[in-house]
């Protein structure tokens, strides 16, 4: 006589199964994923930071790149991009008289076919072409305003793109999680892609399906970024990061992600209604479709909230797989998150990984009111519809 069938059992192997997976993905990453070292720079290097109401934050960035070291050339433009606070004004008391930094303001819309940032991303980069000398025209590195950097991470960041022959390397920010609800979302951005991806196979390919980049840090060969049309190639995409990289990709160029660690930090949001508006702008594009989302969100409920349920609530065997798949994914995200803050686990990240199950549930409710907002046509982003 056959066994009775156990949804419950099965779908907790399962579960359990695919978290055991991402658990080995994670572990060969702890190994694999590179870290950046500092060497002297003596090619040009450009950086160019697009910035709307960042009056608050931008200070900051603009003294990390003053105090940069190991650099031969440094040029830094910040292009305003129609504020509506001082960005420019807090800006250009940031500069105090630095020769190496020139401001740049726009009032205009971004134009049909374009979003804000990549259209900043290109009126800067278009400025920053008239500086550089087409016989050695060196680097061209984007940074966002909340972004903080060591004295030494562009001379790092330089070393890797030209260790490595890479078109583009970007950095991974350590991300800042201050408030709960950062807690519960922020570390899944870098877990996300470190427990999926093999890193080391990856950046070695040229698959845009494998490509992994953020748009916080991104470092250039400024030939290879002009002459692949720059962000012209993603003017409408609200993930511009990636889709940037996937270009470069598909036209033969190498792009190649790192752990920055504490060569640069990133504080992205600042409390729940700030984390809710960045995430819901772009999330009902992350899996093509509503289906595709729908898709995901059924496998990461399977892989992430049926096994610490069956712990919970089921019995025997199956309590126990239950832990085993809890076990596993917590262990995934604890390595994901100390590898992206390079420091040991505190309590605050043991924590973090014990609640992974509640992480994945907001996750699930941010992509659900993302596309619900596209469809009320209620996304907004600094004052400007998009979607």
């Amino acid at each position: 006589m056959a066994p009775p069938f156990e949804p419950l059992a099965v779908a907790t192997r399962a579960g359990t199964g695919l978290a055991l997976a991402a658990a080995a993905v994670t572990a060969a990453n702890v190994a694999g994923l590179p870290r950046l070292h500092a060497e002297p720079v003596t090619e040009p290097v450009t950086v160019l930071v697009p910035a709307r109401n960042e009056a608050h934050r931008i200070a900051g960035l603009l003294e990390d790149l003053r105090g940069q070291t190991l650099l031969g050339t440094l040029r830094v433009i910040v292009l305003d991009d129609d504020s509506t606070d001082a960005t420019a004004l807090v800006a250009e008391r940031a500069f105090d008289g630095d020769s190496r930094f020139a401001l740049i303001r726009t009032t205009q819309a971004p134009p049909p076919g374009w979003l804000g940032k990549t259209a900043a991303c290109r009126t800067a980069a278009e400025h920053a072409a008239r500086l550089v000398d087409p016989r050695r025209p060196g680097v061209l590195v984007f940074l966002d305003a909340d972004v903080r950097l060591a004295p030494d991470a562009l001379a790092a960041a330089v070393t890797e793109l030209r260790r490595t022959g890479a078109d583009l390397v970007s950095p991974w920010p350590r991300q800042e999680a201050v408030t709960a609800t950062e807690r519960i979302i922020q570390p899944l951005l870098c877990w996300s892609w470190f427990s999926m991806v093999p890193v080391r196979v990856a950046n070695d390919s040229r698959r845009p399906s494998t490509a992994v980049a953020c748009g916080q840090f991104l470092v250039f060969d400024a030939a290879a970024y002009f002459r692949m049309g720059g962000h012209a190639v993603v003017a409408d995409s609200l993930t511009e990061d990636l889709d940037i990289a996937r270009a470069l990709r598909r036209r033969g160029g190498r792009t190649v992600v790192v752990a920055a660690q504490d060569k640069a930090t990133c504080r992205m949001y600042v409390g729940p209604a700030a984390l809710r508006a960045g995430y819901t702008r772009w999330l009902w594009t992350a899996y093509g479709s509503a289906a595709g989302s729908t898709a995901v969100a059924a496998a990461a409920a399977l892989t992430y909230l049926v096994p610490p349920a069956a712990m919970l609530f089921g019995r025997g065997n199956t309590r126990r797989w239950g832990a085993v798949g809890y076990a596993a994914a917590a262990a995934s995200r604890l390595a994901a998150r100390t590898v992206e803050t390079g420091r040991r686990p505190r309590v605050g990240d043991l924590l973090d990984a014990a609640a992974h199950p509640v992480s994945i549930v907001g996750l699930i409710g941010l992509t659900v009111a993302s596309h619900r907002d596209r469809r009320r046509g209620g996304l907004r982003w600094k004052g400007r519809a998009i979607g």
